[in-house]
Parts: C-alpha cells; structure tokens; sequence
C-alpha cells in the first residue's frame, strides 16, 4: 500500500515582510470531509505497513495488562472523619471511588463506579471530585470527549441519586464552600478554552443563575478556585507564565468577596496555603529557586511578607506542607528530589534519605493538621511506586503499600544510574538510565530509547515503570535526558531553556544522545528517541538539526508548527504561552522561532524512521499540527524509511481513556521500535 499524498492548497501566511507558504493550512477544518478521510488514509496506512506485527501488538498489550494488578486499591487517607480510597475491579478499565466512616473496619460505601458512567462511550474521563463539608452531596466532573471540557454532576451519597443540577462546559476545577449548598467552579473561554471566569452555582438553583464571582481579562493569564488546605478560605489563582495573583474569602461566607492578596506584578510568582493567623506562600521574591514566607491574613500584601525558608542558590524549593506541629519542605538538589523536615519549635530539622542514585520522591496526600505522621510517596527507574508514612518525631518509616508488579519482578536484575553530557555551551547535563542485567553489553550495541520533555519548567522525573520492562527484557536501554527547560537542576535550568534560549533543549538532547554513543550504550543504528507535547517539538526540531543521529523517533501529540500556532491567538493555550515561547507578532522572537520551528524546517533530505501520534479532539496541540507536520516529510524527504501516523479519532491530548484501552497505543509505539529493530518473530 502506498502512503496517502495529501492535496496542496497553497496558504499565503504574511508577517514582518517575510512570506510562508503553507500548502497544508486546508487541515485546520475538523469539519471537512476531506480533512477525516485523510486521516483514516494514514490510519489505515499505519494499519497495512505494521500488519505483520498485529498479533506481536496483542501479545505485547496483554504482556504489559498481565504486570497490572488488576484488582488493585490506593492507599486509604483520612479527611472529614472518613477513610478514602480508590479501587479497581479484574477486567474493568476505571476506578471505583468509594470510602469508609472512621475505621478501616467499617462498611465501604461506594460514592462512584466510573465503570458504569463509561458503559458504551468511547472515552470517558473523571477529571475532579470533591464532597460537601457534610460529607452528603458530591460533585464530579466528566469528560466525554478527550477535550478537556467536563460537566460537573452532583449526587445525593445518601439516596445514591443524581441531583438534577447539571453544570456544562466548565474546566474541571471546582471546590465546595463551607455552606453545603454553594459550588464555586472556573469555566473557560468556548474558543480558546482559557480558564477566564470563576461562578459560584447554589445548589437546586438554575446554571443560568450562577453568579459570576470573577473573570480574568489579561488574555495571558487563567485562573482556578481551591480552598485551602485548612478548608477555612477559598482561592482565586490567577496565574500566567511569569506573574501570579490570589484572591482569597473565608469558605463559611460564600456571599462575600473575595479580597486581594498581592497584586499581580510580572515575574513575581507565589503560591498560598493557610495555617492559624498567616498565608504561608511559595515565592521567588527576590529568590529564583524560591523560597517559603508568611503573610498576616489582616494584611497579606508583599510589604509584610516574613521570610520562614530563605531563598538558596543550590536548592530549588518545589513545594511544602503545613502540619501543626511541622513545617515539611520538598526541594530539588542536584537534580534529585529531597523532602525535610521542620518542627515549628525551632529544635533541629532532618532531611529523609533515600538510597538509589536516582530517583523521585514527593509528599503525597496529607489533609490531617493534628498529626505527626506524613505520607509521601517514592520510586525511582528500579524500584515501583510506593507509599509510606513516615513518623516526623520517631523519624520511624512504614511502607504502606509498594506497587505490585504481577510475574515476579526482581529489582536486583536492573541496574540504574546517573550519567552527565557535556552540552555545547559546556554545561553538565544529568541523564537517568536502566537496563536489565544480563541483556547489557557495553560494546555500543543496545537499542536505546532516549526521553525528554524540557519546557514549561516541568521536571523529567526518574519514575519506574511496569510496562517499560516490555523495553528492558529484550535488551533495550531506556534513559532520560534532564535537559533544560526543565527545571531539573533548578529554576535557572528552566530559564535557560525558554523563549531566546530555547535551542538550548534542543542541542542539549543530542549532547546527550552522543554520550551514550561514546560511552558506549549505544550507536546511532540503534538509538531511539522519544517525546510528547513539548516533546514532540524537542523530536521535530531534533531531527531537523540532527537527521543523522537517530534511526527512529517517536513523537507523540507534537507541538510542531509553532510560528502558525504562536500567531493565531484563537487556537487554544496561545495567548497563555507567550512566556513560554514568545510572541512571534514581535519581529525578533517571530525569526528566533521560525529557526527551529519543525514544521518550517522540513527539508528535503534522508529523516530517521518516524512514528506520529495524535487526537482529534486534542485541546492542547490541535490534530492538525502533526497532520500537517506528516504531509509535508512526506512531500520532502528523501529516504524509504517508515513515516506513520495514527490519528485517535475518539480521544484528545491524553489518549485513550481507562487503564488497559491506553496501553494499546502504548503497544503500538514499542512495537514500532521492536519491528526496527527486527526483533519481531
């Protein structure tokens, strides 16, 4: 079967004197028949190229489903008197939420099967839910799309009834007031899909009716309701790249209105949490990696703010809790997670220790203020998700539960570590690596499958995995680049990789791709990369940079066509982004972005194999960028290499929903890399 050739309408786009002729700019209509049928073309092109592999790809899914505990539950928390869990059934593909009155011991009430709302709809997502103060009513919200767009249900948790109080077309966000009967949720724009208004609906009354409490008119800016962790404020977040702002108002007067808290300055962020008189806040006031202050609720603004945790140039401050006796603190160091612990007393703190050279830890679910005990959660490339409570007197540790990996998985037969690549500019960059035992040969001939993110600030965690073992037992290396743009050695790495400094990432990636080349875990014939989202972008402009380097990458949901996508302020998430990438209407960054845009940089020449992945209902990289990105390879290179594109036309930006139907995507992709490697029998 031959690949689809898409037709070409040529598209005149005209900026700063410089014209760009887009032949693919046609894709954009989602409602043009011809749009959908090309995309099934791909599909089905994908389909007949990887039909020999069909029964490797189900063997491979059910592989990867049998390491699934399927009768599995979380960890139980206690909040409002109750135990709370989730739990899944054997064969069901969505947790069942359900709680316990005070004891462990008691009788589980069930307060939401997601299995039964998803009976017959081809995606179906839970993306909140929260109860009344009086543990009776609860809200949720669901997606029936992959957009991203839910509505809010509410049900009666004594009658096991749905009220008829629906609330359509919001983001997902909501949280109660103290009143039982006021829900305070944020709605987006129907365009842009911005979260701009906060309204407040009153139980058994009409969505018509709701009050709008706020909305956001800075276009860079979208803001969230949440209540504190003491529940006794509510929240206003406005928040942009670079600038935040809150408006808080106690929860038991839901009528009232919400008051300033600091006013938004640019490149002031902060972040508020609340404990007796203070707002205890999150801030890089005159502190880049941040640092821990408070704030007197009379008068919170930034003229009396108190430093509590000084800012450190070696530490990046990620996050902190508020118990009443501690203060507990989550820092990155190095480029490793560290959790320590304060007594407010003013006696010695201590930091918990961690024994793998990689690895991620985070302080989990801890609503209880009366309590010694904190919960926190710790994995690393070897050693699965697990959940402990640790003693912060006693310093006394409890694994709560580890995730169990079905068919005798054995950590001592892996080996992780932590290697460093020079980039061009002479910076060390950290990359985090695995690989089963007796597969490794150092002689440079493993398949290796390199991963990246790097933007946004969002840290490439060393997180292990069950279905990468499908990777690892057949001899392949799997490693993870902390390149910049991340925020993996600190808020500078993130500076450093964002706006005019956004090559950065990219030649960071290949400095260390060739790393592993010369130290010997691999060579180019065998070396994979892979990336999603901001991903994908790292794989695109990577391969047009470096098309030599790779024999295969993946690129999942990519954002590929970012001077079109930066310009049109209608699409979704581009006015917010300015601060990530820039704003090609200024001639300077518009110049700085079309260098490494991929899809303004398809050229004609010999491009590694390439596998794409997309949804059609994609809030976050609308479908057409990698449609697009496909059509125009397709129409330049120079080369026979594979050129797939799979298109899910019932899903957005996640993929599929449900736990087993988002592993045959999974599937798919390693397949693609088994079938390169002819490791397919």
């Amino acid at each position: 079967m031959k690949p689809p050739i898409a037709k070409k309408i040529p598209e005149k786009l005209e900026i700063h004197n410089h014209e760009r002729i887009d032949n693919y700019y046609w894709m954009r209509d989602r409602d043009n028949p011809e749009v959908i049928e090309y995309l099934n073309q791909e599909n089905e092109y994908l389909k007949e190229t990887l039909k020999s592999t069909e029964e490797f790809q189900n063997s491979l899914f059910e592989e990867m489903k049998g390491r699934i505990k399927e009768d599995d539950q979380s960890v139980p928390y206690l909040k409002s008197g109750y135990f709370w869990y989730a739990r899944y059934e054997k064969g069901a593909e969505y947790p069942i939420y359900c709680r316990k009155r005070e004891s462990l011991d008691a009788t589980e009430e069930i307060i939401l099967n997601v299995n039964l709302l998803a009976e017959g709809k081809a995606y179906y997502n839970v993306g909140g839910t929260a109860t009344s103060t009086n543990q009776k009513i609860l809200a949720f919200a669901a997606d029936e799309v992959g957009r991203r767009i839910y509505t809010i249900y509410f049900k009666d948790l004594e009658t096991g009834e749905l009220l008829e109080d629906k609330i359509p077309n919001i983001t997902g966000n909501f949280t109660w007031a103290a009143d039982q009967k006021t829900l305070f949720y944020s709605k987006q724009d129907p365009e842009t899909l911005r979260s701009y208004q906060i309204y407040a609906h009153l139980l058994g009354s009409e969505v018509e009716n709701d009050r709008l409490i706020f909305e956001e008119k800075d276009p860079e800016f979208n803001c969230v309701v949440q209540k504190t962790k003491s529940e006794k404020y509510l929240l206003i977040h406005s928040e942009s790249t670079i600038s935040s702002e809150i408006r808080f108002l106690e929860a038991s007067n839901p009528e009232g209105d919400f008051q300033l808290l600091q006013e938004r300055i640019p490149h002031l962020e902060y972040a508020a949490d609340h404990y007796e008189d203070h707002f205890w806040i999150r801030t890089n006031h005159e502190a880049q990696n941040f640092k821990i202050i408070k704030a007197p609720i009379k008068s919170p603004g930034l003229e009396n703010w108190e430093d509590v945790i000084p800012h450190r140039e070696t530490s990046l401050l990620e996050d902190f809790d508020l118990f009443a006796d501690f203060l507990v603190i989550q820092e990155r160091t190095n480029g490793l997670t560290n959790i320590y612990i304060k007594p407010w007393d003013n006696s010695q703190g201590h930091q918990l220790e961690f024994d793998d050279e990689t690895y991620t830890a985070w302080i989990s679910a801890n609503p209880e203020f009366n309590t010694s005990i904190l919960r926190f959660g710790y994995n690393s490339l070897v050693t699965p998700a697990s959940t402990f409570d640790y003693h912060m007197i006693t310093k006394s540790k409890t694994l709560l539960k580890q995730q169990e990996i079905v068919g005798d998985y054995d950590a001592t037969a892996y080996q992780s570590a932590r290697v460093w690549a020079k980039a061009v500019d002479g910076k060390m960059v950290p990359i985090s690596l695995v690989y089963k035992i007796d597969q490794f040969k150092a002689d440079g001939t493993n398949p290796l499958l390199l991963y990246s993110y790097g933007s946004y600030g969002y840290s490439s965690e060393a997180y292990f995995s069950s279905t990468r073992l499908s990777l690892l037992d057949r001899g392949f290396v799997f490693a993870i680049a902390h390149i910049r743009g991340g925020e993996d050695l600190g808020r500078h790495w993130y500076e450093d990789g964002k706006m005019l400094r956004k090559r950065n990432t990219f030649t960071d990636f290949i400095a260390c791709a060739e790393h592993l080349i010369s130290e010997n875990y691999t060579c180019t014939s065998h070396l994979y990369g892979m990336g999603g989202s901001a991903g994908g972008l790292l794989m695109g402009a990577v391969m047009n940079l470096r098309p030599d380097l790779f024999n295969g990458l993946i690129a999942a949901v990519p954002f590929v066509d970012v001077v079109t996508t930066m310009l049109d302020e209608s699409i979704p998430l581009t006015t917010g982004e300015f601060q990530e990438w820039g704003n090609p209407k200024n001639h300077e960054y518009y110049e700085y972005m079309l260098s490494y845009s991929p899809y303004d940089n398809v050229q004609a020449t010999s491009y590694p194999n390439l596998l794409v992945t997309s949804g059609l209902h994609d809030s976050q990289v609308q479908y057409w960028e990698p449609t697009k990105w496909v059509a125009k390879l397709r129409e330049y290179k120079t080369d026979q290499n594979l050129l797939l594109l799979h298109t899910n036309m019932d899903a957005g930006h996640g993929g599929a929903s449900g736990r087993f139907n988002a592993l045959k995507e999974l599937a798919l992709e390693y397949t693609f890399l088994f079938y390169l490697e002819n490791m397919i029998s």
